[in-house]
């Protein structure tokens, strides 16, 4: 299962999601990040809830809605993430 996670953060969109996720200034959900992102929702779900397994994001129910939030492994990553774009760019 570890070896799982690590394919996902070889690909470009769900590095982007937990970019995305690091910068957001208000709540997120699934469906904006994948309009955000160009993604397909399904898509964005299945490598949320992969993430989720792996400690990354944390979705917190709010009537029908579930607000995605980094934990402190996932916000690490992120930061790691956006010091490596920010080097290569």
């Amino acid at each position: 299962m570890k070896k799982d996670i690590v394919g996902v953060f070889l690909r470009e969109k769900p590095a982007h999601m937990l970019t995305h996720l690091r910068d957001a200034k208000e709540n997120v959900y699934a469906s904006a990040l994948a309009k955000r992102i160009d993604c397909t929702y399904s898509h964005v779900v299945k490598v949320l809830q992969q993430m989720e397994r792996n400690g990354l994001v944390r979705f917190d129910k709010q009537g029908r809605l579930k607000l995605l939030t980094l934990t402190k492994k996932g916000s690490e990553v992120a930061e790691h993430i956006h010091g490596i774009k920010t080097k290569l760019l």
